[in-house]
């Protein structure tokens, strides 16, 4: 009965647009013909991280087109919640909807073809993990023995994926370039983007020291969840009272723990996602967050809804685009760390020498491996690599 009525829904909404989706002679797409909602994963708008970001570049956005906007948040963490949202989405006429996070695949996969009026923009959501929900129990986790339009129709979806390889190697090559000798690497589940970050970290990380010609030790682990607790925090005071300084804490509200950990000994953190530099040391302390290794959420959703507008929907239905450097210019990348909060250090790394790193990356001067079937060879760097803590 429910798909049911999602079905209704479905033919009443393409009736009210029969109507419109009719285009000035410029090609642009009326403002009045769209309706943005962005739906939360499992968290809220004000997590510092996937969330709020992606709410508050969508809300800037519709405010300045003067388009209307809304929000809604799932009543669990469940696809069926989440769905249920698309379904209220779509019922209160709201025809873009914008979903932050991989958590979204399975609502992707039974929403997008019921309603294929509306266009539907994810972010961090891979072929994989839509092919693992379409497949289901026989996907062999090889995204290049599968085609997706065997299994679901998801013409009206686009997804943007991140090379969180590029600002991990980024973060972990300015680490040691300050400095820092023994590192931690905590991420949050080992799913391919924090692999991904990690991993590119441990590359940064092991190049920086060879140009320095010095040795240097990470430790590494999951948290096997993407937040802090008790037990995670236990783990990361015997990493810092061993003598570890600084930890990038990859996975969502999992940073608490190692900030926790690191307050008690003036250690450091590097933050992930989004620049949490901020919340960081505004819970914790003063000068604590070194730097962030940043995914451009903002501008993904800024483009794409500037497109939409402009009428070039066509140009981004149906595809997993992958967001990396575009220009030597840091700040107009998809994956960064930030120009304002990181803690350079003349002598050491300056924002010229970022500047120098990101041309050099750009140009293919500094080549980052995205594989993630095993952990970096590594020449200056001893990785100890602990698995899950939990």
């Amino acid at each position: 009965m429910k798909r049911f009525i999602a079905l209704v829904l479905a033919l009443v909404l393409v009736l009210s647009l029969a109507a419109c989706g009719k285009t000035d002679n410029k090609g642009e797409v009326k403002k009045s013909e769209y309706k943005v909602a962005m739906i939360t994963d499992y968290g809220d708008i004000t997590d510092q991280s996937f969330n709020q970001t992606t709410y508050e570049a969508a809300k800037a956005w519709c405010e300045k087109n003067s388009v209307d906007f809304t929000y809604y948040k799932p009543t669990g963490d469940t696809t069926q919640a989440r769905v249920e949202m698309i379904d209220k989405a779509v019922a209160d006429g709201y025809n873009i909807i914008v979903m932050p996070g991989y958590a979204f695949a399975g609502a992707i996969v039974e929403s997008a073809p019921t309603y294929k009026d509306v266009k539907f923009v994810a972010l961090d959501v891979a072929l994989g993990d839509l092919l693992q929900e379409a497949v289901g129990k026989d996907y062999d986790f090889n995204p290049d023995n599968w085609k997706l339009e065997d299994y679901v129709d998801v013409s009206n979806v686009y997804c943007a994926i991140y090379q969180e390889e590029l600002c991990g190697y980024m973060a972990g090559y300015a680490a040691v370039k300050l400095g820092y000798e023994k590192l931690g690497f905590l991420g949050g589940m080992a799913v391919p983007a924090v692999i991904r970050y990690g991993f590119g970290f441990v590359q940064g990380a092991d190049a920086a020291a060879a140009e320095l010609d010095k040795k240097v030790d990470i430790k590494y682990a999951y948290g096997n969840q993407f937040y802090g607790d008790a037990d995670i925090t236990a783990k990361m005071d015997t990493w810092y009272t061993a003598g570890t300084q600084v930890v990038f804490a990859c996975g969502g509200g999992i940073f608490d723990s190692a900030a926790e950990a690191a307050a008690k000994v003036d250690g450091k953190v590097i933050g992930v996602d989004v620049d949490q530099a901020g919340i960081i040391d505004g819970k914790y302390a003063e000068g604590m967050t070194v730097t962030s290794a940043m995914k451009g959420l903002a501008p993904t959703v800024t483009t794409t809804l500037d497109d939409i507008l402009a009428g070039k929907w066509d140009n981004y239905a149906g595809k997993v685009a992958t967001l990396g450097l575009v220009s030597e210019d840091p700040e107009a990348n998809y994956v960064q760390i930030p120009m304002a909060s990181t803690q350079f250090v003349d002598g050491k790394f300056t924002a010229d020498d970022y500047k120098a790193l990101v041309a050099d990356m750009f140009n293919g001067k500094i080549t980052v491996s995205n594989a993630i079937d095993k952990m970096p060879e590594t020449a200056n760097a001893t990785v100890d690599d602990q698995g899950n803590i939990k």
